[in-house]
């Protein structure tokens, strides 16, 4: 019995660890998308996309490239927002914020699908027919999973609300996490798998994995209490919690310091 009471505090512990590192560099990613993509945006300077990603923007493809401004501005929205939505102690304290951030956070949900959907059907992705796949996938996942969240807390229902929420903060973490596995990968195997068209083994694994696993992450931590049930699964859960954690701190600290940080002082000192 107190083998398993310090072991249910050890996963507490390690849960909030991994869930306030993912909240922080959320959105300090949140906040590169903004400073770099919506900004350059309303300053007209799309052109500069192109920079990070080759190819995104294009003159002859007005609408796609309104569709990808908007997913961009979204996107970079819902990850700062989501953080914010899962809190309990803001949802518990202060329940009209919560229900008006709640809003803000479903519509720009549906508008980064949208916006995200339309780029693919009007120009198509950078990695072909198969990324196009994947990443529509990703598009209605998330537009889906908005609507069953804002349903389901506008029938009262708070307990299928919570789990929706859940499942679209797992798919709104889907561009950072993305960006986090792509630089794990380079930085173990200097890009085995990776070509410049987006087309080689990894990139066409990528192009599903950066969001369905997180969904299955989701439906763990919404059935939690019935699958941590022993002292071993406890352990196991512990231990990955910690070594997630620890990898997320390092991938998180590289990319502030090479990429999302210099962006966001220039936003900032600008």
């Amino acid at each position: 019995m107190l083998g398993d009471t310090r072991t249910d505090a050890i996963v507490k512990l390690g849960g909030q660890l991994l869930v306030a590192t993912v909240w922080i560099s959320a959105i300090l990613f949140g906040l590169f998308i903004l400073s770099f993509y919506f900004v350059a945006l309303l300053k007209g300077n799309t052109a500069q996309w192109n920079e990070i990603l080759p190819g995104l923007y294009d003159e002859r493809t007005e609408a796609a490239t309104i569709g990808i401004g908007i997913h961009f501005a979204a996107g970079g929205l819902i990850l700062i927002l989501g953080c914010i939505q899962l809190i309990t102690y803001v949802r518990e304290k202060y329940p009209a914020w919560h229900r008006w951030l709640g809003r803000i956070y479903v519509l720009a949900s549906l508008a980064t699908a949208v916006g995200g959907l339309i780029f693919i059907f009007i120009k198509g992705t950078v990695g072909g027919l198969v990324m196009d796949i994947g990443f529509a996938g990703y598009g209605v996942a998330m537009f889906l999973s908005a609507i069953e969240t804002i349903r389901h807390a506008w029938n009262k229902d708070f307990e299928r609300h919570r789990a929706w929420a859940i499942r679209l903060f797992a798919l709104a973490i889907g561009s950072w996490l993305y960006r986090m596995d792509y630089g794990f990968w380079f930085l173990f195997t200097d890009g085995l798998g990776h070509t410049n068209t987006f087309q080689g083994p990894f990139d066409y694994f990528m192009d599903f994995f950066f969001y369905i696993p997180n969904l299955l992450v989701a439906e763990v931590f919404i059935g939690r209490k019935a699958l941590m049930r022993t002292l071993t699964a406890k352990r196991l859960a512990a231990a990955g919690l910690f070594i997630t954690t620890a990898f997320l701190v390092l991938a998180t600290y590289f990319f502030t310091k090479h990429y999302w940080g210099p962006a966001i002082m220039e936003l900032v000192v600008g």
